[in-house]
């Protein structure tokens, strides 16, 4: 449905502020731009107020990272404090039980009796800013025990998502508020594939407004990297696509499914590139019945920002040493032209602190064998003048062609411009993928690393590496050893033993290899206790899949160990003991299946929900000529696990 031109405030409007990305804390401690992030967030907040909204929608990524200093953390809650907070009554009346979409507390903020909110902020989780470590909390959680944020939008179970909307009402008008906090793009395209996500409707849905918060992809990078427009249904209304930090600032129209969708963009540039250099806008959502109208606003905090290219080869510089004074001062003109455009681009938004500094990017195709003088010491004479003064030019050449590229027999050359632009996803899938790793996967060192890189969450390794060991000992204690002739023989075959055991530990964990499409586990979430059960208007389960995409049955085939054997990596060395060292590492039987011991969330749409026990793993009973330890044994021997995990690693050594 397109916009209107023109609708009136009333009581019969409601208005809503849209912002997304603000990334507080970013380059916080650096003496120019520290400051950047939360003064624009500040601003944001004084025109939630000024305007009079009803609400402030935050799309993600409000903080920069998933441990925000306590100098970000003050800013937002001054911020929020004396813009969001006063005795302005907040004239949205709730219709749904909140507890089924927010993250913790029973109502929203301003229900509570205990505070005094003017503007009630809604926020969901972004990649940035999502929940980590232990007790698994988000910088969005400490928010919300403030009353000062009403985080909603949870995701319960990695495997199946359930959307529950928050409803709202003022004067004719009512809302429905949905909102999905961000998760790896390959999972969450792998699940709607499935038809595992529902989105739960209102009884009376044709009355409502749907509005919905998203935070992913919005552009293909690769083929399961992103998430379709299509995936999502079609009976949404507006789309608030977060995590893209270009600004678009008007709404475009899915004819496919019927909605449009608004990619804000964000508040502050966090990288030098051309996506950046659009005008950074909030949006004034005015929704009255089902018709809407979108309202752009020029955010003027924001540091102006001018990007350019030049070739030296079109500039008709002559390639050589002779040249290159020439280049100089020609690059230093072209610098100081872009400073220029930068203040006519800051005043004309009407801002009021013109001398604030610019950032500057200058790209350099310098294609061919010209000299240049080095970036930073040319930085060093607009010291003073630009933001950005260690990274204001960027020196690169095009790709040579194939034929041109490929070196002569006797001739082996290495491409230094190609060598720097090996990615870091490169060298881990590089160095991963040569690694003979027993206990900790491959993969799973993949994506940590990678969300190390993303989060700058040093503790993630910790936790994973211990989550391994656990199910690493787990699995050693399900495995029948004869100890007695496990200890029998030369230290060559006992080592041989170890490394058996251990090559079925790597099986049986059905390892894949590293490739563009390799996830890691998402954390399972921690058992909320849901509040008493009230009235609500929301459908069941049964009607609102007509919604949705069909669910398609999901066939689940075991794999034998036989087959893992198989279909394991080529790069283990599958030994095959003496007659004696099989009793000490048994395999099962091919006929026989492993069990699956993986937790299940029950749904919490009706009343509590908990995890349903694990089912117990059935163990081979020994044959009778043979004398092993009970199973009553071997958990009396809990406590020296630590010290027999050491003994494995260092014989696999």
């Amino acid at each position: 449905m397109p916009p209107v031109d023109h609708i009136e405030p009333g009581p019969d409007t409601i208005r809503i502020l849209l912002t997304t990305d603000n990334h507080v804390g970013y380059l916080e401690n650096d003496p120019v731009r520290g400051d950047d992030s939360w003064k624009t967030f500040q601003e944001v907040t004084y025109l939630a107020k000024s305007h009079d909204v009803d609400m402030l929608v935050q799309g993600g990524d409000l903080f920069h990272v998933t441990k925000p200093l306590k100098k970000s953390l003050f800013h937002v809650i001054q911020s929020l404090r004396l813009n969001c907070l006063g005795d302005r009554p907040c004239e949205l009346e709730l219709l749904s039980d909140p507890a089924l979409a927010l993250r913790s507390g029973e109502t929203v903020n301003y229900e509570d009796p205990n505070l005094n909110v003017a503007v009630p902020v809604f926020a969901i989780s972004g990649n940035h800013d999502d929940a980590t470590g232990e007790g698994m909390l988000s910088p969005l959680d400490v928010m919300a025990a403030t009353g000062l944020v009403n985080y909603f939008g949870q995701i319960p179970q990695s495997d199946k998502i359930k959307v529950t909307p928050l409803l709202f009402q003022k004067g004719t008008s009512k809302l429905a508020l949905y909102g999905i906090n961000n998760m790896r793009d390959e999972r969450l395209q792998r699940i709607m594939k499935n038809g595992d996500v529902t989105f739960q409707r209102p009884k009376e849905h044709s009355d409502f407004f749907n509005l919905m918060c998203i935070h992913q992809n919005h552009f293909r990078h690769t083929m399961t990297s992103y998430v379709p427009e299509d995936f999502l249904p079609s009976f949404l209304d507006f789309v608030l696509w977060g995590h893209e930090h270009e600004c678009i600032p008007f709404p475009q129209y899915n004819p496919t499914t019927g909605f449009d969708t608004l990619q804000a963009g964000s508040t502050v540039a966090t990288s030098l590139s051309e996506g950046e250099t659009a005008p950074k806008h909030v949006f004034l959502l005015d929704i009255k019945g089902k018709e809407y109208l979108i309202t752009p606003i020029a955010l003027q905090s924001v540091r102006p920002f001018v990007m350019k290219e030049i070739s030296l080869a079109k500039e008709n510089f002559v390639e050589g040493p002779a040249s290159k004074a020439d280049i100089q001062t020609f690059l230093t003109q072209q610098v100081e032209s872009l400073i220029a455009d930068a203040k006519k681009e800051h005043e004309s938004t009407g801002a009021t602190d013109i001398d604030i500094l610019p950032l500057i990017r200058l790209r350099v195709d310098h294609t061919g064998d010209y000299e240049v003088e080095n970036s930073r010491r040319f930085s060093n004479k607009f010291v003073g003048k630009i933001a950005n003064v260690n990274d204001i030019l960027l020196y690169h050449k095009k790709k040579a062609s194939k034929q041109e590229s490929q070196p002569k027999l006797h001739e082996p050359t290495v491409d230094s411009d190609n060598t720097l632009k090996v990615s870091i996803q490169q060298l881990l899938k590089q160095v991963l993928g040569e690694s003979n790793l027993f206990l900790i996967p491959e993969d799973g060192m993949f994506d940590v690393t990678k969300k190390f890189i993303e989060q700058e969450d040093k503790q993630i390794f910790n936790d994973y590496v211990d989550k391994t060991i656990d199910n690493a000992a787990k699995a050693l204690l399900d495995v029948n050893i004869d100890e007695e002739e496990f200890h029998v023989g030369d230290e060559g075959n006992v080592k041989r033993s170890f490394r058996q055991l251990l090559n079925k530990l790597r099986m049986d964990s059905q390892r894949k290899p590293i490739t563009e499409d390799s996830t890691w586990e998402e954390p399972p979430a921690c058992p909320v206790k849901a509040a008493p059960k009230s009235k609500s208007i929301l459908l069941s389960d049964d009607d609102e899949d007509d919604d949705f995409t069909e669910k398609k049955p999901k066939p689940t085939r075991k794999k034998t160990i036989k087959q893992a054997e198989i279909n394991s990596d080529s790069d283990i060395e599958m030994i095959d003991p003496e007659p004696k060292l099989r009793k000490a590492a048994r395999k099962a039987p091919a006929r026989r299946k492993p069990t699956k011991s993986a937790e299940i969330v029950s749904d919490f749409s009706e009343g509590d929900y908990e995890a349903e026990p694990e089912p117990k793993a059935k163990t081979r009973k020994a044959p009778a000529k043979r004398v092993t330890k009970s199973r009553a044994t071997r958990k009396k021997k809990d406590d020296d696990l630590g010290s027999m995990l050491d003994d494995i690693l260092s014989l696999a050594g």
